[in-house]
């Protein structure tokens, strides 16, 4: 795309969403592998680790399964280790790689290259340079994959890399090391240290392609994609290489230029929702209201084009206000007897009855817990759905103090007993019993029954589903199976809701959210064809990390002070997820702090562009399926 040249300067690919960005990459890998068979050369592949290659590799493992791909001719080296770091660890990137992908391919050992975590430091300076000519003993490095961190990392090479650098040992940035917290179950448990490839080892690959999935890394990629070469962002060296390609899904785009204010790259076709989003780009640069905005503050910032198909300032600024107002209502399941053709939500069904979807058992009052309490008060059959136990997300400390009461109180129980046993003796590496992943469940399902309770729903009303997919009793969680898509069927099929609310924040460290949405899309396909179905709105809210942008809201709940104070409470029965949350993410402040100041700023936003000024917002995108 020609428009592209004049803000970036490395070749990216966006797609609508990874899963088929990532069979299109895989695709690529094994047609070079097939290639370089047929001349009867060995593939040299550089690998990465983390979330974003998965895919990736699943479609390898597929393709050796049922297209005979073979990896006979593959030699492997990866880009980094943890030091020190045991390749049995199972958070180890030998471990990862074989778990993901050596261990069901016809590979052979002795061609698979990662760096050893545990080579002594007298030989580490020494084993560095030892991997490097082992690279280049064997050509080179045909195709390098890679994942950025929030860092602008690629591989462990942190901020203050050099252009040059080889494979080396580094000491991983503060950042880092919080992003990896989640795997690790607490900072205190991430190595300080790795070794990695260099800059300069990756730079010389022949081809390399760049993996970038969600939200969290739309900042730093527009930094990479855009901005100057600097060594504070490691990843914008990539802009010096000439076979370079970034694979990224749309909200990693988001920030791009062409994305996120295209009318700045070229003539755009100006529907209603473009507009929106321009005229509050607009407001937010000129910080003015939308009503106070001029025609020359549309000339001057390149929507010139915009203010030609509307006339003038005046009536654009008019229908825009007017779209954001309607957004804005007390009354999320719609206001009985009212007219409703400029409120979001519909008035025709006075008592609808409501399901919402929560991934963890607090997502819901964290997230839209005003909206919660406002559906209740007004009326309607609200139901609650927790879709995981959110069982690993309880610390140790925190089991064994319920299991030491649990034991007080009943001597002579020898389960209780055997679960004090495991946690007092519990190493890194050891998963959690069936018993205590029990145990932290039903910690986690008294919380909820206690903010459930609070807002005056009844117990019958709230459902424990337990997604097959999040009990394997670590952070790695199986794939969505058929079982769990049942489950969510059979909930929606009984209740027929009129409404559903859900969790659309894919920013989840864990990426459990993910996977709690995609059983909700996958049941309402098969759910579609029954009748009820036309009657059911799907609302998404986003979680504890994001929230939507203005012009992409399409229900704004205010709150009083009073029903802050009320979401604040019913948070606090979530006691096991306060004061160092184990999933905390780059945030340090605790959850009801985070909601309660993201609703703030959601206000606030609604109020610069001129709207009502209300103390808190909580907001919502309709989801049509």
């Amino acid at each position: 795309m020609f428009e592209e040249t004049r803000f970036e300067k490395i070749h990216n690919v966006i797609f609508t969403e990874s899963n088929a960005a990532s069979v299109l990459v895989a695709k690529e890998i094994a047609d070079l592998i097939r290639e370089k068979e047929a001349q009867n050369k060995p593939c040299v592949l550089g690998l990465a680790t983390g979330s974003s290659p998965i895919k990736v590799y699943e479609e390898l493992v597929r393709m050796h399964r049922e297209e005979g791909l073979s990896f006979a001719n593959v030699i492997t080296f990866n880009l980094d280790e943890y030091y020190p770091m045991d390749k049995g660890n199972i958070q180890s990137y030998f471990y990862f790689m074989h778990e993901h992908l050596f261990n069901h391919i016809d590979i052979l050992p002795e061609n698979i290259n990662i760096p050893d975590g545990l080579v002594s430091t007298e030989d580490l300076y020494q084993y560095c340079i030892d991997y490097e000519m082992k690279i280049k003993a064997v050509g080179g490095l045909d195709f390098q994959l890679l994942g950025i961190g929030r860092t602008g990392h690629i591989g462990f090479n942190e901020p203050g890399s050099h252009y040059n650098s080889g494979t080396r040992s580094i000491t991983l940035d503060h950042i880092t090391r919080v992003d990896a917290a989640p795997s690790f179950l607490g900072i205190e448990n991430v190595p300080r240290k790795a070794i990695t490839m260099g800059i300069g080892t990756v730079l010389a690959a022949k081809r390399i392609v760049l993996l970038a999935w969600g939200g969290n890394k739309a900042e730093i990629l527009k930094a990479t994609i855009e901005g100057e070469i600097t060594p504070e962002v490691p990843a914008t060296y990539l802009q010096n290489h000439t076979n370079t390609t970034f694979v990224i899904d749309e909200a990693a785009a988001s920030e791009l230029t062409r994305v996120k204010t295209p009318w700045l790259v070229t003539n755009c076709v100006w529907d209603d929702d473009l507009k929106l989003k321009a005229v509050v780009w607009l407001s937010e640069l000129t910080g003015k209201p939308f009503l106070k905005l001029t025609d020359k503050d549309y000339n001057n910032n390149g929507m010139s084009g915009l203010l030609t198909e509307e006339g003038t300032a005046y009536d654009l600024n008019i229908k825009m206000f007017n779209k954001l107002q309607h957004t804005i209502t007390g009354w999320p399941g719609g206001k009985p007897n009212a007219d409703d053709s400029n409120r979001p939500e519909r008035a025709s069904i006075p008592k609808k009855r409501v399901i919402i979807f929560s991934p963890h058992p607090d997502d819901d009052v964290i997230s839209m817990g005003g909206t919660f309490d406002r559906l209740v008060e007004q009326g309607h059959e609200v139901h609650v759905a927790y879709q995981t136990s959110g069982n690993i997300a309880v610390s140790d400390e925190e089991a064994l103090k319920f299991a030491e009461i649990t034991k007080s109180l009943c001597p002579e129980c020898e389960e209780t007993q055997s679960i004090i046993n495991f946690l007092k003796i519990k190493t890194d590496n050891d998963i959690d019993s069936v018993e205590v992943r029990q145990l932290k469940g039903l910690i986690r399902r008294s919380e909820s029954l206690g903010a459930t309770r609070y807002f005056g729903l009844k117990d019958e009303n709230v459902h424990f589903l337990d997604l097959p997919f999040y009990e394997t009793g670590t952070i790695k969680k199986n794939n969505l199976s058929e079982e769990d898509i049942q489950i969510m069927c059979d909930l929606i099929d009984t209740i027929k809701p009129h409404q559903i609310y859900a969790a659309g924040d894919l920013a989840d460290p864990h990426g459990t959210h993910k996977v709690c949405l995609d059983s909700l899309f996958e049941a309402l396909k098969i759910l579609k064809p029954k009748p009820y179905m036309n009657d059911c709105w799907v609302w998404l809210y986003r979680g504890a990390w994001h929230e939507w942008e203005s012009y992409q809201i399409e229900m704004a709940v205010p709150m009083s002070p009073d029903q802050v104070l009320r979401k604040r409470h019913a948070i606090f029965y979530h006691q096991s997820q306060k004061d160092g949350v184990m999933f905390q993410g780059g945030d340090s402040r605790e959850f009801w702090v985070r909601a309660e100041d993201r609703n703030r700023l959601t206000a606030k936003k609604y109020n610069d562009l001129g709207l009502a000024d209300y103390a808190a917002i909580e907001a919502f995108k309709r989801y049509h399926f």
